[in-house]
């Protein structure tokens, strides 16, 4: 398994941002900045506490303040690129939210180094409609970074990050945001559009529905944020989603030779294969996936959709034959028990088998 990213905050990082700090600020108390950071509890925390962590401790050793402790901390901000250091934008996040207009500017410059993404949602929440303004703001930003925040940080769903209810139940003010950037000359802006627009559709899937259909066609760029924004939308079926990317309904399509593997044990792979078959004609445009029925703690099974293949095949037959493993992830927890296995077409269930999850 690869190394978590909180491991990345080791000795020689925290030595690192030590050493650019005291550069900064010579009253900075190194030996006792470490010893705080590495306390009793710091193994336990998990990534986001680290960030916090690190955050909090910086502002214990820092002037106490905010503005001068802003004047520290940009400069030494500004030598790093790298997801790790949100620990910076974070400080505006826990410190800085009766201080609006240093706050901004603070956020604004720290998002170009590591992402601000989640430290503006307090400011969303505190002061909305001056909040979203900025953000409107951001979106005609000349840096692809504070354009990104812009959309990346009101998206409804954000994961990791601060609920915004009131954007679930009512996203037109992000709407705006989204609608101007849509075009974007950076894909990282664009991406996140799509991010943003597939959170709306969890909650507000008509007004997705009805937003792709106006998007769709009007140019490649839009074409691409609407497929990756409906990525939930297809994944549950919905047949005028599909059809709007020309996967219509399977009719003339069988599963035949489907094959599945009866039992598994954590820490194996599942081995599963069948053949889509048209009979005489072509198979045509399809979207190829496969479900997994997973036994919750509860007794119940709870469905996760998976991606196989789209395309449009010309043939009138295609052999499919894949694995899923049952490895340990942190994403997900796998319990002993009855499973369900699904082959899914265009957002049709054409098969379905059963295997038993084993414990190792």
């Amino acid at each position: 398994m690869p190394e978590p990213l909180k491991n990345a905050y080791n000795q020689a990082f925290i030595q690192s941002l030590c050493d650019a700090v005291k550069a900064q600020y010579a009253p900075f108390d190194v030996d006792n900045f470490q010893l705080t950071i590495f306390d009793g509890q710091w193994d336990a925390k998990e990534l986001k506490e680290r960030m916090s962590h690190i955050s909090k401790t910086l502002q214990q050793f820092l002037p106490p303040d905010y503005r001068q402790a802003l004047a520290i901390l940009k400069p030494v901000a500004a030598n790093y690129c790298r997801f790790e250091y949100m620990f910076f934008p974070g400080f505006v996040e826990l410190f800085g939210l009766d201080d609006y207009e240093a706050s901004i500017e603070a956020m604004a410059f720290l998002t170009q180094y590591s992402s601000a993404e989640f430290a503006v949602r307090p400011f969303i929440k505190r002061y909305p409609e001056r909040m979203m303004a900025q953000m409107l703001e951001w979106a005609g930003s000349d840096n692809y970074h504070i354009r990104r925040l812009a959309t990346e940080g009101c998206r409804p769903r954000l994961p990791w990050a601060m609920a915004l209810p009131d954007f679930k139940k009512d996203p037109q003010l992000v709407l705006k945001i989204l609608e101007k950037l849509k075009l974007d000359d950076s894909e990282y802006v664009r991406r996140s559009v799509a991010n943003n627009l597939n959170d709306i559709s969890k909650d507000n899937p008509e007004l997705l529905i009805k937003l792709a259909g106006e998007w769709h066609g009007q140019h490649p760029h839009t074409d691409r944020i609407v497929k990756h924004a409906c990525r939930t939308l297809l994944k549950q079926g919905e047949a005028r989603v599909l059809a709007l990317f020309g996967f219509m309904a399977p009719e003339h399509v069988k599963v035949e030779a489907f094959e599945l593997q009866k039992t598994v044990k954590m820490g194996e792979t599942l081995a599963y294969s069948f053949e889509l078959s048209a009979g005489n004609e072509p198979l045509g445009r399809l979207r190829i996936e496969y479900a997994v029925d997973f036994m919750k703690s509860n007794g119940k099974q709870a469905r996760k959709v998976f991606k196989v293949a789209e395309s449009d095949y010309q043939q009138s037959t295609k052999q499919v034959s894949k694995r899923y493993s049952f490895k340990p992830i942190s994403t997900r927890k796998y319990y002993p028990g009855a499973h369900g296995l699904a082959v899914i077409v265009n957002g049709h269930e054409l098969a379905r088998g059963s295997f038993e999850l084993q414990e190792s």
